[in-house]
């Protein structure tokens, strides 16, 4: 079997290139250039090419084509195919591989919806893969990302309204009044449909990530240990207070900070700050080598 995901997934890199993993690239236009995926521009340079132009990007998902290509390809060496997507209420790109699939009738194509992206998807395309390798087979696959996916938790916050408003995540007045009065609003990733909701706001930065961690309580009641995945555009400073916070609040284990993707950055700019959390328990007793804790400072 072969795993096929899109740039709507963040795993650290190291983890990243253990995996078997093939990934349908982003293509995004910023400040009068196109790129096709990582290889042309890598994470750090999109949010410091933000930072540094003030321009707005736009991105567009892989198309059917593209889609069909690759699992017409994969197919030669395997029909068996897993193909995770990002949140379909966040994104077209899996009626993109629904349609690229109905074109390839020779691969047999099982195609998930993540119903979240960055981080947390990234847990689910990490489990599938090292599963994958480990011989499970399909139906164990699919519990372990379904288990996953229905006890992680996606939330957000960001210091700059100004890239909703022109993508049209809020309305520009709405977003005009908040931005004037610096809110800082606190986005959550719904598990049933896999669409933002508004989970609140906050004044300063560090309120809403003190409000995040509130939120994270109410979450998980039962002061469970967690897997924490931190991510964030080009705000190391909202990092590590978020760190601060929820490290003094649960017993957690804390994979390698990532940027995210363009098409969450895209929505948000640079100032984003992140969280994926989920029960550890979950990823400590399926039987793989899910963990990759972040290494301490030197």
């Amino acid at each position: 079997m072969q795993i096929v995901t899109d740039q709507g997934m963040d795993l650290p890199e190291s983890v990243e290139k253990e995996l078997d993993i093939h990934t349908l690239p982003l293509t995004i236009v910023l400040d009068g250039k196109t790129y096709v995926g990582k290889k042309e521009i890598d994470y750090v340079k999109f949010y410091q090419t933000l930072t540094a132009t003030g321009a707005y990007p736009t991105t567009s998902q892989p198309s059917p084509g593209d889609f069909a290509d690759m699992y017409r390809k994969l197919a030669k060496t395997d029909p068996e195919i897993l193909s995770i997507h990002i949140s379909s209420g966040l994104s077209g790109t899996i009626n993109s591989a629904r349609l690229g699939a109905e074109m390839v009738p020779e691969a047999n194509v099982t195609i998930i919806d993540s119903k979240t992206l960055s981080g947390p998807f990234g847990w689910q395309v990490q489990a599938a893969a090292l599963a994958n390798h480990a011989g499970w087979v399909m139906g164990d696959i699919l519990k372990l990302i379904d288990q996953i996916c229905n006890n992680q938790q996606t939330i957000f916050t960001l210091g700059d309204l100004k890239y909703l408003i022109h993508g049209g995540r809020i309305s520009h007045l709405k977003g005009l009044l908040a931005s004037m009065l610096k809110i800082k609003p606190i986005i959550g990733v719904a598990k049933d449909d896999g669409k933002y909701y508004n989970w609140g706001q906050a004044a300063t930065l560090k309120r809403a990530i003190h409000r995040m961690g509130d939120i994270v309580a109410q979450k998980f009641p039962d002061n469970i240990p967690l897997r924490v995945q931190l991510m964030h555009g080009d705000n190391m400073e909202g990092v590590s207070l978020l760190k601060e916070r929820i490290s003094s609040m649960f017993d957690c284990v804390f994979d390698e900070t990532v940027s995210v993707a363009p098409s969450l950055g895209s929505h948000t700019g640079p100032s984003v700050v992140g969280i994926g959390v989920a029960p550890l328990h979950i990823f400590e007793n399926c039987g793989l080598e899910l963990l990759r804790p972040e290494k301490a400072a030197v």
